[in-house]
């Protein structure tokens, strides 16, 4: 689970980490009298999407009429296709130098991993490798005085600044270890007159842990599709491209997306409705389909226990209930292949033996239309 930025700078103000000042708002109007009581401030959409500054959803006012005006603009407009429903206003800070600092799971070692950079603010993911400490750490032992002190050594960080890294570090990992958090990074971590200061929050909990944790906030970050995929026990997620994509099987779906995107393509979705599926799930899994407003279906079904002719019967029953007469680009091959590619043919679909061909071919099709 995602948090907003504002909910994770509370989370760091519980545990003592230094944040700036900040209101949370939801009108312009709102926006003024924080920047009345705040002075000079920065104005932040609070969405779940990085690269906020560069989408303008970032803005700074020196006083409660810019503050108003910019927050106006960033209400009114979509972030990375999200509506911004919340604004965070918070002090401006006197910034001398951005750090990068976060901890997060490293699957390969299964263990936590702490990420120091003195190369922080936008675009920290182009910073060089050799510019960008990573130190595992045994959770059997947890984080030691020393390892703080070494990651500082590596860095390049001494006197006042290393102090304030050794003080900060060790309040962030026992956030990360106790809330089972996926992910607590603070990038800028912005050294300021005052010391360091976290400028930026982004948290992420274990979903397989939130029971445990019944005082954090729950957060919805899925589309309303997704809530009905989920609803129906469907794998399904929506993306941003034209060519709505429905397989049998999760490996198979990636490959086909994988595939769209090759010939210049792109996906509106990832539908994985399992195998073995019925009438009624294929039925289910063409209406979320119809939800992005595709301009083509492509549907990739490598028929095990999943039945072709169970799927064409599906297909055609949704297209006739609902009068779909979008360009659909079908691939079927496996069990009961003859017969379900009879009851396509029926209806004037064309199917293709290969993926390449009905991937290809659906491409072809966004490019006619």
């Amino acid at each position: 689970m995602k948090l907003y930025e504002y909910l994770g700078k509370k989370l760091f103000h519980r545990y003592d980490i230094p944040v700036p000042h900040s209101k949370i708002v939801e009108s312009p109007e709102e926006a003024a009298e924080a920047a009345a009581e705040l002075g000079d401030v920065v104005i932040k959409s609070q969405v779940l999407s990085g690269k906020r500054g560069k989408a303008g959803g970032i803005a700074f006012a020196s006083n409660p009429g810019e503050a108003r005006k910019e927050a106006e603009r960033i209400l009114n407009m979509r972030l990375n296709d999200l509506t911004v429903e919340k604004l965070l206003v918070e002090e401006k800070l006197q910034i001398e130098q951005e750090l990068y600092l976060a901890l997060t799971v490293d699957g390969a070692l299964r263990c936590p991993v702490v990420l120091a950079s003195l190369d922080g603010g936008m675009d920290v993911e182009e910073v060089a490798e050799g510019r960008m400490i990573k130190w595992p750490i045994d959770v059997s032992i947890g984080l030691q005085d020393y390892m703080t002190r070494e990651i500082c050594r590596r860095m390049g960080v001494s006197g006042a600044l290393q102090k304030e890294f050794i003080k900060l570090l060790p309040k962030l990992y026992k956030m990360f270890r106790e809330l089972d958090a996926e992910l607590a990074e603070i990038n800028p971590l912005a050294l300021t007159p005052d010391g360091l200061v976290a400028a930026d929050a982004k948290v992420t909990i274990d979903d397989d842990a939130l029971y445990r944790h019944p005082q954090l906030p729950r957060v919805k970050e899925k589309t309303d599709l997704e809530l009905k995929a989920e609803e129906l026990d469907i794998a399904y997620v929506e993306l941003d491209g034209n060519i709505a994509v429905m397989a049998n099987g999760a490996g198979i779906t990636m490959a086909t997306l994988d595939m769209v995107q090759h010939y210049g393509g792109a996906a509106a979705n990832f539908l994985d409705f399992g195998g073995g599926a019925s009438v009624e799930r294929t039925a289910q899994a063409l209406e979320l389909l119809l939800g992005t407003n595709p301009k083509v279906l492509l549907i990739n079904i490598f028929g095990g226990i999943t039945r072709c002719d169970i799927v064409a019967e599906g297909f055609v029953k949704v297209r006739e209930s609902k009068g779909i007469d979008l360009p659909v680009s079908f691939r079927l091959v496996g069990t009961k292949e003859a017969e379900g590619r009879a009851i396509l043919e029926k209806v004037g679909i064309k199917t293709f033996n290969s993926m390449d061909e009905a991937v290809r071919h659906a491409v072809d099709l966004t490019e006619a239309s």
